[in-house]
């Protein structure tokens, strides 16, 4: 069991400061975590990452809230449809194949690659091209698409967030960033409330992993904000990147 937590607190630390940055820490969380612990169900082990998840993301949304000024309007619509589709997807889970969803998400993160990279002031200036009340009703409506998908799947959350603020919201990438943790702290509760309550959470290694998930949100938060936007642009193209071999991955090859 030790040689396994070493592990998984690495890599928890690791997704921590990814996810501060652009979001999908749980690319590196959820498969290294199902790699590390085989034995157990995987309901078991996706609860179980939730816990370091909310973590680290909670204090990246602190260590933001304290230079972005947030959209609460946005923000509550968004979280608050979130948190309600992906208690759902939580619930959904085992009965549904995700190998039927992971196709879709692949055109799409390609899509966004290709964007991003081509058009070289996405997300580096805040753009506000909606009415209050279309931002709202927008945000409301993703919020409950990519909230279902984390409670279902999760992996890549954060920077299906981040794009959605950026270019469907009008907002730059700090800025984005910042809103995104709030709502993924939202789909990570909702997550976690499910979990703990069907006995699907492994306390004795997700609270470790928690601690080493906050260090790397730490670090993450500090770069992100020092460095500006650009530099969370390219960081963004990153784990896209990463992202889109991953699925080509659980795709093609499995």
């Amino acid at each position: 069991m030790f040689n396994e937590l070493i592990l998984l607190c690495l890599v928890a630390f690791a997704a921590g400061f990814i996810d501060a940055i652009v979001g999908g820490g749980g690319l590196l969380q959820t498969p290294a975590t199902l790699l590390i612990l085989p034995h157990y169900p995987v309901a078991t082990l996706l609860g179980s990452t939730k816990i370091p998840s909310i973590a680290g993301t909670t204090l990246a949304a602190f260590k933001y809230s304290k230079q972005v000024k947030f959209n609460l309007k946005v923000l509550a619509a968004c979280a608050s449809t979130a948190f309600a589709s992906a208690l759902f997807g939580a619930f959904l889970v085992s009965r549904i194949d995700n190998s039927v969803i992971k196709p879709v998400i692949l055109v799409v993160l390609v899509l966004v690659a290709l964007y991003t990279y081509f058009n070289k002031q996405f997300g580096i200036h805040q753009e506000k091209n909606h009415s209050v009340k279309k931002q709202v009703l927008m945000a409301a409506v993703f919020g409950l698409l990519i909230g279902f998908y984390d409670g279902l799947i999760g992996p890549g959350t954060g920077s299906f967030l981040i794009l959605v603020f950026i270019a469907v919201l009008g907002f730059d990438f700090i800025g984005a960033s910042a809103h995104a943790k709030i709502v993924n702290m939202a789909t990570n509760l909702a997550a976690i409330i499910y979990f703990s309550s069907t006995g699907h959470i492994l306390f004795q290694y997700a609270i470790p992993m928690a601690v080493f998930n906050l260090g790397g949100a730490y670090f993450g938060t500090r770069l992100a904000l020092l460095k500006g936007n650009k530099f969370v642009r390219v960081f963004f193209l990153i784990v896209v990147f990463g992202t889109i071999l991953r699925f080509a991955y659980d795709i093609i090859i499995k």
